[in-house]
């Protein structure tokens, strides 16, 4: 990892503040998947009553990446880790495999 990144919280053994270091960041997991979400959109008469009409929407894409990051306090010399997930949505491609797809 290229510089030394100081964090603004606590140590988790000394409680000592700014002596956060990012040691090291390494994925852990990486998957896609495609969602087809059903989205309820109302629809009424002016007479007052109103319905619930169901339409599936576009597919969606959904990238999730798992990461690992190692930290080291430099006060006391404490390590830890800590998982951090990340979630990106797109829209879907057309030819996505059909194994991705979760209902």
């Amino acid at each position: 990892m290229s510089g030394i990144v100081t964090f603004f919280r606590h140590c988790p053994s000394c409680g000592r503040r700014f002596e956060i270091r990012l040691v090291k960041k390494e994925l852990e997991k990486e998957n896609s998947r495609v969602i087809v979400p059903n989205s309820p959109r109302a629809w009424g008469s002016r007479g007052g009553t109103a319905g619930i009409e169901l339409r599936e929407d576009e597919p969606l894409l959904i990238d999730v990446k798992e990461f690992n990051y190692s930290y080291r306090c430099g006060h006391c010399g404490h390590e830890w880790s800590e998982i951090h997930r990340k979630e990106k949505t797109k829209s879907a491609p057309d030819d996505y495999p059909k194994e991705w797809r979760t209902e």
